[in-house]
């Protein structure tokens, strides 16, 4: 292969234990309205799949990604995790909103339906997520995947453990 096939991509984020202890202290909503924001520093996940945090209320976040190059299957498509990271942080953030300081969350499970190919011109990819039920140790959310056009790529439907301090 010749040399100037070679891709090179620089990922740089902020430490991220310093925001989840900020996290722990905040209500979930007001946590991640800091994150969309820019007032406390996303996830280092965000800086790898150029995720941001572009809406967030209660019981709902978006996110939105332009994938490159670099996150290519073998054949050239988006590879199919990019859809599931972007539908596990849509569902496990949404759950976020309806939680109480120092509660925390994390993904149990993740059904993804990818309906859709991911192909490099699908522009800027939307994942809209929100909360189905919150228990006092199991929450359920949903999410969708669309493309800059709005056309359907995947859905996810997911749970996640809740865990009181």
């Amino acid at each position: 292969m010749a040399d100037d096939a070679v891709r090179q991509k620089t990922i740089t984020w902020e430490d991220p234990l310093a925001a989840a202890a900020r996290g722990r202290e905040l209500p979930g909503l007001e946590y991640l309205t800091e994150i969309a924001e820019g007032r406390i520093p996303g996830a280092p996940i965000a800086a790898h799949l150029g995720m941001r945090l572009v809406k967030v209320a209660d019981g709902e976040v978006i996110f939105t990604a332009v994938p490159d190059e670099s996150l290519y299957n073998p054949i050239g498509l988006i590879h199919g995790g990019v859809a599931a990271t972007l539908l596990d942080s849509a569902i496990g953030c949404a759950v976020h909103t309806k939680l109480a300081a120092g509660v925390l969350y994390s993904s149990i499970e993740l059904k993804v339906n990818y309906l859709k190919a991911i192909h490099p011109s699908a522009g800027e990819l939307r994942a809209s997520g929100r909360v189905v039920k919150v228990g006092s140790r199991v929450a359920f959310g949903e999410a969708e995947l669309r493309d800059e056009q709005g056309n359907l790529l995947a859905t996810g439907s997911g749970s996640c453990l809740v865990t009181r301090p």
